[in-house]
């Protein structure tokens, strides 16, 4: 036994779980804190980086440049990584805690909220983190279909994903062709049919949570037309309050680009994108797949900055053949954690997680979406992951943390071994890196990514 973590004799070993943005920063952080640290960052995939590399959209690739900062961080001397791993089925709750001083869970929100409404699961209705996953070339999503070959589809949602999905259903091939989009969901947008796409809110246009910059490239396509009913953009008197709010920057500007499409004139492009407010759905109909939607059509009640969406009883049809929900993403349980249902997180106070009482579980903390829920944009999740660390230093120094020595990967690897896991470096990872921008550079592609897991372990061999 020793009484002080984070010396040569006694490193502060910890386990950052998820290889996101939260997960590169917490690492940082505990890089930079003065103490003697040893980190294994573990991930599922043998690809890291999370949402920048399987949830950015491939026409974005300046979004994607903070890979570069979390390659500097992962080739420090403290770094280890573990790729391929998958805890709670490779290696359990109880390992960690019986290895790490402090195990980080940076795990993100992988799954979607559900609309909750009658004929959710019929053929024709997916999340949008499927589609954004199948054509970033996620593992996970590689083999979902979706039905392209109908004329219109629907985007729940108005998100800057919804407006992701929505520009790369209205974009061309050549628009696509040069970025690093899945080849596999190139080929088959090519011959997509769609020619209408409906976004839809179930608040007004000052409430929208795009931001301008997205919503302005929706103006920019090469032959798909943004629409917007003048009508939709007369405000009532909690919105008008809303937009006078200058702190509001991201609205004005919204309502600004939003007032310049309903001014267009039209064209003769073979695409429109219906930017549509004040509806939500209430039914999903068709016999064996999805059909048309049924919309209610919602009004604003509440004080400015708190107006919630009521139904009008007036209701709409839409016929549709595809429809993508993107109305906020959720975590997932893992085995031997806590977890709330409600919020779809990690119960946690200040990043420390508790229990079903909200006792503090020493030595367990998380960071980002799955400590807080689904908020912000890439650089959000630094300060986020800080605060966290800075909440595993006080409990360090308040003595809150088992002091023993421990053996962090020494003691993972083995166990690894005897149930067959294969777990990769990062050396691995630049070799699948460097593999993948050659294959991109014979297609005029920054990379043509691997899509399974298996396709990665025998490049590796």
């Amino acid at each position: 036994m020793t009484d002080q973590i984070g010396t040569e004799q006694n490193p502060l070993r910890a386990a950052i779980i998820g290889s996101g943005p939260s997960g590169f920063y917490a690492t940082e952080a505990l890089l930079k804190s003065g103490l003697d640290v040893r980190i294994d960052m573990f991930e599922r995939l043998p690809a890291p980086f999370g949402l920048v590399r399987n949830g950015v959209a491939p026409d974005h690739p300046k979004l994607k440049e903070a890979i570069l900062v979390y390659t500097r961080i992962a080739a420090h001397p403290r770094f280890n990584f573990l790729g391929n791993v998958t805890i709670g089925r490779d290696i359990g709750i109880e390992d960690l805690r019986a290895s790490y001083h402090a195990v980080l869970f940076a795990c993100g929100a992988e799954s979607d909220r559900r609309l909750g409404i009658p004929g959710d699961d019929l053929p024709g209705s997916h999340t949008a983190t499927e589609f954004v996953g199948w054509y970033n070339g996620h593992p996970d999503y590689r083999d979902r279909e979706f039905d392209l070959s109908s004329e219109v589809a629907v985007v729940v949602g108005q998100g800057n994903v919804a407006v992701d999905v929505c520009r790369i259903l209205a974009k061309t091939v050549d628009e696509l062709k040069h970025t690093d989009i899945a080849r596999h969901a190139l080929e088959r947008l090519a011959e997509s049919k769609i020619r209408g796409i409906h976004m839809l809110g179930r608040r007004g246009p000052a409430q929208a949570k795009f931001t301008h910059v997205e919503l302005r490239e929706l103006g920019e396509l090469a032959d798909c037309e943004p629409v917007v009913k003048p009508q939709d953009l007369n405000l009532n008197s909690a919105s008008e309050t809303e937009l006078a709010d200058k702190r509001n920057r991201t609205a004005i500007k919204n309502m600004e680009i939003l007032r310049a499409f309903a001014a267009r004139a039209g064209s003769n492009k073979g695409r429109r994108c219906f930017i549509r407010f004040l509806e939500s759905p209430v039914k999903i109909k068709g016999k064996s797949r999805l059909e048309r939607l049924i919309l209610a059509k919602n009004r604003l009640e509440g004080e400015p900055g708190r107006q919630v969406a009521r139904e009008t009883g007036e209701t709409v049809e839409l016929d549709c053949g595809l429809l993508f929900r993107s109305i906020g993403y959720r975590g997932v349980p893992l085995p031997g954690l806590p977890f709330d249902e409600r919020r779809g997180v990690l119960p946690n106070v200040d990043g420390r997680i508790t229990d079903a009482q909200g006792k503090v579980l020493p030595g367990l903390y998380c960071a980002g979406w799955i400590k807080r829920g689904p908020s912000g944009i890439i650089g959000t999740n630094r300060a986020d992951s800080v605060a966290t660390v800075k909440a595993m230093l006080a409990d360090i120094e308040a003595g809150g943390i088992d002091t023993s020595v421990k053996q962090g990967a020494q003691a993972i690897y083995p166990q690894l071994a005897a149930r067959g896991v294969r777990a990769l470096g990062f050396p691995a990872w630049l070799k699948i890196d460097a593999a993948e921008i050659a294959c991109g550079e014979a297609a005029g592609k920054p990379r043509e990514k691997f899509t399974r897991t298996a396709e990665m372990l025998a490049l590796l061999d």
